[in-house]
């Protein structure tokens, strides 16, 4: 039987899709992967003081103390940041806190984040100032005053545990788990091949793209919604970690990734580096697809799909 939930975490909806003998199964099994989300939204929110990594920001903000032994969840999550960052030559970076901050700050305002505050920022920022320890499960940050941003990153790993859990402790094995654009499968629904999940369009030109997935995740990545014009200028919430500015220029880029961690954490990386370089990243990547539209100036959609992206095309283009 098919069973649908919802429920609000890291500032958006989560919704659980999932196929179980009973009601009764299907509530407990739900009630138990949102709490899962709940606790990875409580160690990782950068909007909750408390959460595990604000404390470890906030234990080095004023001094380069000893390395701080964190959670395996929050190791394993900047664990692969790190893996990205250094894949992608820091197109992907959780440091872009103290920027992010001052773009939060730029879209309630309409106006430019201040040149100095701008400059300041940026100095914090780089991958390379976050020292991992695997065997101790460590973490140090080697610049004071640095903020940690996993907002790239975290709701496609929750997505994932989410469904680990499902599966490893209720046995439901077809289910789905969506975070707004971050949607991870596991086992299709029974009598079906995958699930269908849509790529929403950037253009009215467009119609939805539809894919079939299953053991795989989705991510899509864009400046649909989430933007400012300043003087005439429109930035994206998506930054570019090197220039500490919104990407500029309309875009849409879907990943599809093995898992939801993966996917969620690419599709910044896509939208920050240049297609050519973006498809070299996501070809290299066990099981990775992309999907990138670019609008030219003259608002036509322009399309680049990666040598995988077919497999997962429900229109076979």
């Amino acid at each position: 039987m098919r069973f649908e939930f919802e429920s609000k975490h890291m500032g958006t909806t989560f919704r659980i899709v999932l196929y179980a003998p009973d009601e009764a199964t299907a509530k407990k099994a739900s009630a138990a992967a949102f709490e899962r989300v709940a606790a990875i939204d409580n160690c990782m929110s950068d909007y909750k003081q408390t959460s595990e990594l604000m404390q470890l920001c906030k234990a080095f903000a004023t001094e380069i103390g000893e390395p701080r032994k964190v959670s395996d969840d929050l190791f394993f999550v900047l664990s692969k940041a790190e893996e990205l960052s250094k894949r992608s030559d820091g197109a992907f970076d959780v440091t872009v806190g103290p920027v992010v901050q001052l773009w939060r700050h730029a879209r309630r305002t309409q106006e430019l984040p201040d040149a100095k505050e701008f400059a300041a920022a940026r100095a914090k920022v780089g991958y390379q100032k976050v020292k991992l320890d695997p065997a101790k499960k460590t973490v140090q940050l080697t610049t004071t005053g640095m903020q940690l941003d996993l907002g790239g990153i975290a709701k496609g790993f929750a997505a994932d545990e989410a469904l680990k859990l499902l599966r490893e402790k209720f046995g439901i094995k077809s289910a789905l788990v969506g975070a707004y654009g971050d949607i991870a499968c596991g086992d299709p629904p029974p009598g079906k091949d995958a699930w269908t999940v849509d790529i929403a369009p950037i253009a009215k030109s467009q119609k939805a793209r539809t894919l079939n997935l299953a053991n795989a995740a989705v991510s899509t990545s864009g400046d649909l919604e989430q933007f400012v014009v300043i003087n005439g200028v429109r930035y994206s919430h998506v930054l570019d970690p090197k220039t500490g500015l919104g990407l500029t220029g309309r875009r849409s880029v879907t990943v599809i990734a093995p898992n939801g961690t993966t996917a969620d954490s690419m599709t910044k990386a896509v939208s920050v580096l240049p297609p050519e370089q973006a498809l070299k990243l996501v070809e290299v990547t066990p099981g990775a697809a992309a999907y990138i539209v670019i609008l030219d100036k003259d608002e036509k959609p322009v399309i680049t799909a990666s040598k995988r992206f077919p497999k997962f095309d429900a229109k076979k283009e």
